[in-house]
């Protein structure tokens, strides 16, 4: 406006200021006659230097008809074919005013947006780049800790049945005592016992390093409720030095089935070993047998410390072991669960938690399929 003012060179024409009347429209009024191609090149002018590359329409209205007297379409592109324009009018009027339309002016400002939106999404990027980078590190820092634990648990656990037969031996070594049967008996006894002992952890721990890779099933024809009835019996000396018993309601009417005897042992074993171990005193088991479509379920419930919500998401991870205030309280590796979870799955079955309380004990479940 203030160009043509110059231009026009009458300052005391009244030149209303630029009105917008939507997002892409503009209007001037002004009192004068203006050649449009003079407006064409002020408005050229103008644009480029507030870089504004994009096409445009400017439109000159007759104020006393509303109508248009004159329009142009003006591309930005120069190879871009413009619309033949209204042929310039022959003023008898001096009152006018024109706009300005520029048609694609979303799609000029999302190209004007670009670099903002390349730059978003490389923020993006780097906040879920960083976000990633932060998960892995904390998921190592848990992964350094259980390692640490078990590290720690299982030099524990070596180093109490290495010292064991380490006094044991130098007791059969004393003079005199070759002489006492009795005694030798009790410590030949003992040597024996923390040599289970220790076997029984090096064989977790391989086997621990097997289902890493596949576990390798030898399917026989079996009876379940044997298996059972042989694990209890196992741990009957267990039980008896804690003051516990072991009820069974074998009901199941199915209870043959395929499987593999050593590992399906193991399960049974690893289940009531874990029930007696987290009993605070006095343990009391028991177990049930049931048929359900294709499956033959095993519930071991016990009377023991149970545990926290928290703890019930992670009991089947490896490694994991539930607190009991001291980490070393009750053996183990935290392998046990994990390993019935594999076995049971290798069986097409499963295992579950049915409940557990703090305080008042837990129930687990184990299903195996006994059909095809």
């Amino acid at each position: 406006v203030a160009n043509i003012i110059s231009i026009m060179k009458k300052e005391d024409r009244p030149y209303q200021q630029v009105t917008q009347v939507s997002s892409n429209y503009f209007v001037v009024s002004m009192n004068d006659s203006l050649h449009p191609y003079l407006l064409e090149r002020l408005l050229k002018v103008e644009f480029d230097r507030r870089n504004i590359n994009e096409d445009f329409e400017y439109v000159i209205y007759d104020c006393f008809t509303s109508k248009i007297v004159f329009s142009k379409y003006i591309p930005h592109e120069i190879n871009e074919v413009a619309p033949d324009p209204i042929e310039p009018p022959k003023w008898d009027k001096d009152n006018h005013y024109f706009g300005v339309y520029f048609p694609h002016k979303s799609r000029y400002l999302l190209s004007e947006m670009g670099i903002w939106w390349f730059s978003s999404g490389v923020l993006l990027l780097v906040v879920a780049f960083f976000g990633y980078s932060m998960s892995v590190i904390l998921k190592q820092k848990k992964l350094s800790e259980i390692r640490n634990d078990f590290i720690n648990n299982m030099t524990h656990e070596f180093k109490t049945p290495v010292s064991t037969i380490s006094i044991t031996g130098e007791m059969l070594a004393k003079p005199g005592v070759q002489q006492d049967p009795t005694r030798i008996s009790r410590y030949a006894t003992i040597i024996t016992e923390e040599t289970t002992r220790l076997r029984n952890m090096v064989e977790r721990l391989l086997q621990m390093s097997a289902y890493d890779r596949e576990v390798k099933l030898n399917p026989v024809e079996l009876d379940l409720h044997e298996i059972i009835e042989h694990s209890v019996q196992s741990m009957e000396l267990l039980l008896n030095d804690r003051n516990g018993s072991i009820s069974c309601k074998l009901e199941a009417p199915n209870h043959l089935l395929r499987a593999d005897k050593v590992h399906l042992t193991n399960v049974i074993y690893n289940l009531l070993d874990n029930a007696i171990k987290y009993s605070v005193e006095n343990p009391r088991i028991e177990i049930q047998t049931f048929n359900s479509n294709k499956y033959i379920h095993i519930q071991i419930k016990d009377n023991g410390i149970g545990m926290s919500k928290d703890a019930q998401k992670h009991i089947f991870n490896k490694f994991y072991r539930v607190s009991t205030g001291n980490i070393h309280k009750v053996k183990g590796f935290g392998l046990g669960l994990n390993y019935v979870k594999l076995i049971a799955k290798a069986h097409k079955g499963f295992v579950k938690l049915v409940e557990s309380v703090p305080g008042k004990g837990s129930i687990f479940e184990v299903g195996l399929r006994i059909g095809e």
